[in-house]
């Protein structure tokens, strides 16, 4: 059948429509970390030219005219509101403040986030400098690659969301024995952070590390490895490795100059990644990108060559998930690791328990794995599922406890057109409907007694 060319031009105007409204489920962003020298100048000149308040504010307008879709900064002090007022990302850190209350470290993002949170190294040394004058360690936030579009209409996969755990980093400085100590304490710190706040998750690490492979006591960056020295470690990838040495550590120091001569040398400065199964991530670029930050005479704006990556990314082939809902106290979890162990997970009986807010939710699926989050208040329903039916929707409703929000209300949809719902509904509702093909098969979030945050892990039917 032949189209009419008006009839033709408005389906084609509706495809497009439609996919400009669908979540992405592939695509590429783009990282920068930059330790921007922002100590103020009476305490380090950090032997670069120039004023520091003008370097900063050249920094801002260099990060805006590039939009890097992620930028972590360090020695990010006293000279913050000059580099905040000439750039324009739209999703920008509050300071913590310049020296001795801040930790320097913020981020620049075209892309949302959540679950922003700063932590203090447990261990830090004024063996060679001053490094325990400030609160330095590292920052956590849960960024979206892509969301499901914020309309009234309705589409196949419009709940169906990317994230990856973001972390920016400043170890301890120095070479003297207490300084390597508390380095390598502060990089086991992030590891066990990764390993209870990232599981079953994405995560893109970089920042200033203060660390070199050819240096014998820096031996902590190793254990970040996959496949390296501590097997049980949060296995990731160096991007500098991987793209710039064809996956081979160094043996021989090459300290970068600034700016780098090229892509080989190293740098104090690192990023490091790994996939999951919600999302696979893939470093395709690599470079020092100091040639873009320089002052109008030609000299460099920062002591730290800036290190650029592009990314790749891809949501999972055999599980997703959906945006969260709810609000952001409790301890994390995640049953992807468990649905990524088995072959076609399906829901055989939906278990949640409810009264004046949400407590708990389960799912056990037909193989007989019980997956369970919250607590034990309220009262418990129930629903099994037939053998050709398959959990396809989900409502939630969140409201306020104590001043933080929470669920509230859940109510599950199945493919039979068959409901089980639980808690009390609010008038702040969301719906997450899965991708024809899917369904509803686990959980991922944050509880405690009841269920602060909430999203739902899809897998093909």
């Amino acid at each position: 059948m032949k189209l009419s060319r008006g009839l033709s031009t408005a389906f084609a105007v509706v495809q497009l429509l439609d996919r400009a409204l669908a979540a992405a489920t592939s695509g590429t962003f783009s990282i920068l970390s930059m330790n921007v020298a922002g100590l103020p100048a009476i305490l380090n000149s950090n032997d670069v030219p120039g004023d520091k308040t003008t370097n900063a504010a050249t920094i801002g307008s260099q990060f805006a005219e590039y939009n890097y879709d992620v930028i972590h900064v360090q020695e990010d002090f006293n000279y913050h509101a000059h580099i905040y007022r000439t750039d324009t990302h739209p999703h920008r850190t509050p300071t913590s403040g310049g020296v001795p209350f801040g930790s320097g470290l913020n981020t620049l993002s075209t892309l949302p986030f959540l679950d922003f949170r700063r932590t203090k190294w447990a261990r830090c040394s004024d063996a060679s400098e001053f490094d325990c004058l400030t609160p330095k360690g590292f920052t956590f936030m849960r960024v979206a690659l892509s969301l499901p579009p914020n309309v009234s209409v309705s589409i196949s996969d419009n709940t169906t969301a990317v994230y990856a755990d973001f972390y920016n980093l400043h170890t301890d400085a120095g070479t003297e024995a207490g300084d390597l100590t508390a380095r390598n304490d502060n990089v086991n710190q992030v590891a066990a952070h990764i390993a209870q706040w990232s599981r079953g998750n994405a995560v893109v690490v970089y920042g200033d590390v203060n660390s070199r492979y050819t240096r014998a006591g820096d031996t902590a960056i190793r254990g970040l490895l996959a496949g390296e020295d501590d097997a049980a470690g949060p296995g990731l990838k160096d991007v500098w490795v991987e793209l710039a040495r064809g996956g081979v550590l160094p043996t021989a120091e090459d300290a970068c100059g600034n700016p780098a001569r090229d892509s080989q040398c190293e740098t104090v400065d690192k990023v490091f990644y790994r996939s999951s199964p919600l999302v696979r991530l893939q470093a395709e670029q690599f470079r020092y990108d100091t040639a873009r930050f320089l002052q109008a005479d030609g000299n460099v704006l920062s002591d730290h060559n800036p290190v650029f990556v592009q990314f790749a990314w891809e949501a999972g082939p055999g599980l997703r998930q959906s945006g969260f809902f709810g609000g952001v106290a409790g301890t994390w979890f995640s049953d992807v690791p468990v649905l990524a162990g088995l072959s076609k997970p399906k829901a055989g009986v939906l278990t949640f328990r409810g009264g004046s807010r949400l407590d708990s939710v389960a799912v056990t699926l037909t193989e007989g794995t019980r997956l369970r989050h919250g607590g034990t208040g309220g009262t418990e329903v129930s629903l099994s599922l037939g053998a050709d039916e398959y959990w396809t929707e989900a409502q939630l409703c969140r409201g306020e406890k104590n001043g933080k929000p929470r669920n509230f209300y859940i109510r599950a949809a199945t493919s039979s057109g068959r409901t089980l719902a639980a808690g009390t509904a609010t008038a702040d509702c969301a719906t997450f409907t899965a991708p024809d093909g899917w369904q509803i098969v686990g959980f991922v979030g944050q509880d405690g007694d009841e269920m602060d945050q909430l999203a739902f892990v899809y897998a093909p039917r």
